[in-house]
């Protein structure tokens, strides 16, 4: 029987030029598109013209943050789901303190599981200097008993004009000041100066909000936006472009960010990343972008603060491998960075794992940068890493049957 004509299909299909990579390279999510993009699949605000610095480990990030908290004229935001009452919390309280005794307006936000065990004089100190101080989601009768979700983000901002994000909490782990470690924990963290901070300061004040119970869910993005004129174009203004992603419950932003990427990269995809426990949807990314010939490379820890992660990033290994993507364990103490560098020209750095809890579960911050100068050294942070690593192949023991 015959198809009705509606259905019958046409007897030559058109294919779609191939165009250069060289031009594919330039046509690809860059300026407009990135933004764009980023805004579609990750709801990001996305602004032009700022100064980007990354900071290695937990050292020079407290250094950044303390010179910051020092410049401080109006405000200060410190978001901390890892916030201790030991060396390094009293370092970055001190600076704080000090602020807050210069008329600056300061505002702490900790996670209650997160600031476990720290101690109450120390935060009583911090309140009778006049710091705001405000904990998310405390044990009570409220769905899942206020266990989940956690703020896992850490964040702080300047004036609305310096932000700092990335994966150090405040405690001597980062440090390497403990009874468990003989070093510091290696992480990532980056320093913004330009628009991106304003975002960076509209991201805390929603969890503040959050926090009092106050948030109207679903209104502070489109009116962020509008405030915003809609985003300029970005290529008016010189790089970097950097998409703050804000991770929240059930809405899988940084994974579909790296579904993106993923579909747009031509040469590479490195990813560091503490807690590796991904969903098979981003496995078949990774897998579909090795198959094209993209080289894959995930960095993960040998030694876990959370051994019981180890074992489950493990069984991983196999599918990955006999994929081509590449895998290396860090030989140091705990590896506790998320970032991961694109074609060498796109950079996250944030508070995002790849795994259940990051990506669907709880609140995440995470800066999604476009700057080919700034990639070129989030590259070469990530090589030196290898170099700190054990390659695993099939033949390691450690691949799972």
């Amino acid at each position: 029987m015959p198809l009705p004509p509606a259905l019958v299909l046409p007897a030559v299909v058109h294919p779609v030029p191939i165009l250069p990579s060289d031009e594919r390279r330039r046509d690809s999510a860059t300026g407009p598109a990135f933004a764009r993009g980023l805004w579609r699949i990750a709801a990001a605000d996305v602004s032009s013209g700022n100064d980007v610095m990354l900071l290695h480990d937990g050292p020079a990030t407290f250094d950044a943050m303390c010179e910051a908290i020092g410049e401080a004229r109006e405000t200060i935001v410190l978001e901390a789901y890892i916030f201790r009452s030991d060396e390094a919390g009293h370092r970055i309280g001190d600076a704080m303190i000090a602020a807050a005794n210069r008329g600056v307006r300061v505002r702490l936000l900790t996670d209650w599981i997160g600031m476990r065990g720290i101690k109450s004089s120390f935060l009583a100190t911090l309140k009778n200097a006049g710091i705001e101080h405000r904990v998310f989601s405390p044990p009570g009768f409220r769905p899942w008993l206020g266990l989940i979700p956690r703020d896992h983000r850490k964040l702080l901002v300047i004036d609305a004009k310096v932000g700092i994000t990335g994966g150090v909490g405040i405690g001597n782990e980062w440090i390497g000041k403990t009874k468990r470690h003989r070093s510091h924990w290696r992480d990532t963290a980056v320093r913004i100066e330009g628009p991106a901070a304003t975002d960076m300061q509209q991201a805390f004040d929603t969890m503040w909000q959050r926090a009092l119970k106050r948030e109207r869910r679903g209104m502070h993005r489109l009116t962020r936006r509008a405030a915003r004129g809609a985003h300029l174009d970005p290529a008016t203004a010189e790089p970097a472009l950097v998409g703050i992603v804000e991770g929240e419950p059930l809405r899988l932003r940084v994974a579909r960010a790296l579904q993106m990427q993923a579909i747009s990269a031509e040469r590479s995809i490195w990813i560091a990343t503490a807690y590796f426990a991904p969903s098979w949807s981003e496995v078949e990314a990774l897998l579909g972008a090795a198959r094209d010939g993209v080289d894959v490379r995930i960095l993960v820890p040998s030694r876990n603060d959370h051994p019981w992660v180890t074992l489950l990033t493990r069984r991983y290994y196999r599918r990955l491998l006999t994929n081509g993507v590449r895998i290396w364990e860090w030989k140091g103490t705990m590896m506790h960075a998320k970032t991961s560098v694109v074609d060498g020209r796109w950079v996250r750095v944030g508070s995002t794992d790849f795994n259940p809890l990051g990506v669907a579960i709880n609140y995440e911050l995470d800066a999604v940068i476009e700057d080919a100068a700034i990639g070129a050294k989030a590259e070469a942070m990530f090589l030196d890493d290898l170099e700190h690593s054990r390659e695993i192949t099939m033949r390691s023991r450690k691949v799972t049957r």
